[in-house]
């Protein structure tokens, strides 16, 4: 898949996935009012597609290539001596 492709869908992905958790969250907490008859079951279901979005926004982050940018700062900040911070051997306090 062309990197153009990649990142479109990635990012169709993590819509679609934060669109599936805000409509499960809205669903669960509309589903708490009682002037609102809705039926009891698809309040389970609202909850499972929080879990489902999260799941889509996920692997939308890793087609997309977005992953690997965090995992970039997080090898810069853990573990590329030019980033760290200094021991306290180098700077005494006197």
């Amino acid at each position: 898949m062309k990197r153009k492709s990649a990142h479109r869908l990635g990012n169709v992905l993590m819509g679609l996935g934060l669109l599936t958790m805000v409509g499960g969250v809205l669903y669960s907490v509309l589903n708490q009012l009682p002037e609102i008859n809705f039926p009891a079951f698809m309040a389970q279901a609202a909850i499972f597609g929080i879990f489902i979005g999260a799941l889509l926004w996920l692997v939308g982050a890793s087609v997309g290539g977005r992953e690997k940018v965090s995992d970039h700062y997080y090898w810069l900040r853990n573990c590329d001596d030019r980033c760290r911070r200094r021991s306290a051997s180098r700077h005494p306090h006197n």
